[in-house]
């Protein structure tokens, strides 16, 4: 009777050989919230995962520690470890300053240099070639980030990007769980190439209005679909 529910736990076999043990759990964790098997606001038990992984429950701590740090999930006094539930002022808070990021690096696109421009193109491209092979939605997640990180890569300053990655940090959680729920990956696509279209043909305002267009219903679908309103 006692070992049932670890059996039932949602983990398949790790797979990334050259990784450290905290690192192939740490990995498998994040695997599993990204793809739904364990939704917000679960409790992540080290003596469960530890049985289900066949690993040491201080590798399991260690592993928990890292998603902790990357904002997956939090550590509460007498309660432990839980898979995170975003909040809607936050999510609201990280639209709006991602707002200002990505809109400085719309308006920097004149200015911008050729390889800063590609990296826009090139991360499109790997978003787009991700939906194409029906990639994981960790997967999927980390290509549309990053096509949004590229956006304010086109300031050329470091700071802002770091600023940004930070942001992208504390939505992924959340975006990975409306594209499991509401998003279409290829509406989101077609979402992007039209707005790249626009700062190809240097209409930057026209660039600008779409992305606040664009992050503002990005914005309502995230806070709708978590069921924060």
């Amino acid at each position: 009777m006692g070992q049932a529910r670890t059996e039932q736990l949602p983990f398949g076999t790790l797979h990334l050989e050259h990784a450290s043990t905290v690192d192939r759990v740490a990995e498998e964790l994040r695997r599993a919230i990204f793809e739904g098997e364990l939704e917000s606001g679960t409790p992540l038990r080290e003596v469960a995962i530890a049985a289900s992984l066949g690993v040491s429950r201080p590798t399991v701590r260690e592993a928990l520690t890292v998603l902790v740090g990357e904002g997956l999930a939090t550590r509460e006094p007498n309660r432990g470890v839980a898979v995170a539930t975003p909040e809607a002022d936050s999510v609201r808070d990280v639209c709006a300053a991602r707002l200002v990021l990505e809109g400085a690096g719309v308006r920097s696109w004149p200015t911008a240099s050729d390889e800063q421009r590609a990296r826009v193109h090139s991360t499109l491209g790997e978003y787009i070639s991700a939906i194409d092979a029906n990639a994981s939605y960790q997967e999927l997640n980390e290509r549309h980030l990053a096509f949004h990180v590229s956006l304010v890569g086109l300031t050329g300053s470091p700071r802002l990007v770091a600023m940004q990655e930070n942001l992208v940090v504390e939505l992924k959680l959340a975006l990975a769980q409306v594209d499991r729920i509401r998003r279409n990956a290829h509406d989101q696509a077609r979402s992007h190439a039209a707005l790249v279209r626009l700062l190809e043909e240097d209409d930057i305002d026209g660039a600008h209005a779409f992305l606040v267009q664009h992050l503002a219903d990005a914005e309502v679908q995230i806070v709708e679909a978590l069921d924060l309103t």
